[in-house]
């Protein structure tokens, strides 16, 4: 079994978990951020608001390492996002997108019990972190025949087996009944706890205003402070 690379839990006040400078991301010639400036430290939730299109979802998968800059300097736990470095740190974040990204043919069970696999973490927690989640007697329901809040309770148990020191959250309260939303709410809540951070992307503004330290919003591609309108 692979061995989980873990780092320290504890990352110094002074040193930030994600450092943006100056960083812009293309799609061709077409830009989608331009000279983002941003850290995000130990302990802190932010929350992040924006029209359709504005650039939210580019900048968290930016974030997640799953996108590079175009330009400008940018480092989550440290590793630069334009150097294989990136990769070292991904067992270290936690994404969650709009699209639940289970393998469809495998069961919950199987799925979860792959993301152990690979990360070295023991298969025998994967039942306990469904049960967490309310899924227990879904466990043995293939992923394609789960209805899309299932999933996405599904990968609420994924960031509980995995205990990530990054948490990045997109719409994580869209279409969850209400007590899926308190999940979300005390995953982000134990994450900073353990001295991590938390990243929400949302519409859903009471919601995330209740959890946020700091509030940025996003308009054509840049990042601008203050509470939302």
């Amino acid at each position: 079994m692979p061995v989980r690379r873990r780092y320290p839990a504890e990352v110094p006040e002074a040193t930030a978990i994600v450092s943006l400078s100056g960083v812009a991301v293309r799609a061709g010639a077409v830009p989608i951020l331009r000279d983002i400036d941003l850290a995000v430290h130990p302990g802190e939730v932010i929350g992040i608001f924006g029209a359709n299109g504005a650039g939210k979802t580019t900048l968290l998968r930016l974030i997640a390492t799953m996108t590079r800059p175009s330009e400008g300097i940018g480092a989550v736990f440290g590793a630069d996002l334009n150097s294989p470095d990136r990769f070292e740190v991904r067992s270290r974040i936690g994404y969650i997108g709009h699209t639940p990204g289970w393998y469809p043919e495998l069961t919950l069970a199987e799925n979860m019990a792959f993301v152990a696999q690979a990360m070295g973490i023991d298969e025998a927690r994967v039942d306990d972190r469904l049960d967490a989640v309310g899924l227990s007697g879904a466990k043995d329901r293939r992923a394609d025949r789960c209805s899309h809040g299932m999933q996405r309770r599904a990968e609420f148990a994924r960031v509980l087996l995995t205990e990530p020191d990054l948490l990045l959250l997109d719409e994580p309260h869209s279409a969850l009944d209400a007590d899926a939303v308190d999940l979300v709410d005390g995953l982000v809540k134990r994450t900073v706890g353990r001295g991590g951070a938390a990243v929400l992307v949302s519409h859903d503004h009471v919601r995330v205003e209740s959890l946020a330290d700091r509030i940025l919003r996003i308009e054509n591609g840049t990042i601008s402070t203050g509470r939302a309108p």
